[in-house]
This record gives structure tokens, sequence and C-alpha cells, in this order.
């Protein structure tokens, strides 16, 4: 993978604002109701993505194990985001070669939903350097997710995507 695959998180200050530069080296596939596919700075509707995706990790084999963590550093608004960052989800033990339906859900999943403007939701996942328990936030507001991989071990992101999402209106659900 060459660095041009980083390139849309940096455009979108994924890098930057929530993860530091990192080398892609496994491949994440997101899938919401079986069939939309998430790709960097692709807009999804809220309706769409109301229960939580297949997450599946290629490239790993079965003896590794990683961490997936979901959140949204846009909250309440992407202008004044003062409850960075949200957090929606964090499976981890997620072994390689399968989805996060095999992993230990240790914060279930949040649905998006958007208020004010534009959000971005942000899949990352680390690899384990072994089996463990990570140490849970204890509430979803305020998450750093820099901080979430220091605390647990995780080293820098092997692989994310993130999407964008606003809320819908009646006008655009016609």
């Amino acid at each position: 993978m060459s660095s041009r695959s980083v390139e849309p998180l940096v455009v979108g200050r994924v890098i930057g604002e929530v993860l530091d530069s990192f080398n892609p080296c496994m491949k994440m596939i997101v899938t919401y109701n079986s069939n939309k596919l998430v790709f960097n700075g692709h807009e999804l509707y809220p309706s769409a993505v109301v229960s939580k995706p297949r997450v599946e990790v290629q490239g790993g084999d079965m003896r590794s194990f990683f961490t997936l963590v979901m959140t949204d550093p846009d909250v309440p608004g992407p202008s004044d985001p003062y409850l960075r960052e949200h957090l929606h989800w964090i499976v981890t033990d997620i072994p390689g070669t399968t989805d996060a339906s095999f992993g230990r859900e240790v914060v279930s999943y949040e649905s998006p939903k958007p208020n004010i403007g534009i959000h971005r939701f942000i899949f990352v996942l680390f690899k384990q350097k072994r089996r463990q328990t990570v140490v849970v936030p204890s509430f979803r507001d305020h998450f750093n997710t820099r901080r979430f991989a220091e605390e647990n071990d995780l080293g820098l992101p092997v692989a994310a995507v993130y999407f964008n999402a606003q809320r819908e209106t009646a006008a655009r659900r016609r």
C-alpha cells in the first residue's frame, strides 16, 4: 500500500485532528446493511447507519488480534466540536481474517445522530500485541483515540476509514 491510501485521511483532517500519521498495512472493509460500503469522505444518511456495520479485517492471521474504535470528532458541530471525540463503538480481540462480530464488544454500537453540520464518523483499526482487556472509557464524550491507543499499548493504527453524515431533513428524505 502506498502513501496514497492515507491521502483522503489527511484531506479530511482525520490525520491531524484524530490520528497521527500512520502506514496502513491491513485492509478493513466496513459495510452497512450488507451493501453500503464505507469509502473515505463519502456521505451516508443517518437512516442507513442505524444498525452496526460488518467490519472485516483482511491481511492478518488467526493468531493476530485487532481493536476497532469508531468515533465522531465533530460533536456537537464541526465549527465548535467541544465534546470531541464522541465514542460510538469499541470491539477488541477481533481475530485477523474475520469480522468484528468475532471480537468482544466492550462499548456497544451507538447510531450516528449528527445534529449540526456535517460530521465525520471514523473507524480505526489497531493491531494488538496480544489478547488483552482494554481500559474502557466510562463515558462517550471527550474520548481521545490517541490516548486510548496509548493507554492500551496499541501503537499506531493499521487501518482507518471514515464517512460523512448530516442530519436528514424531511425535504432530503423524499
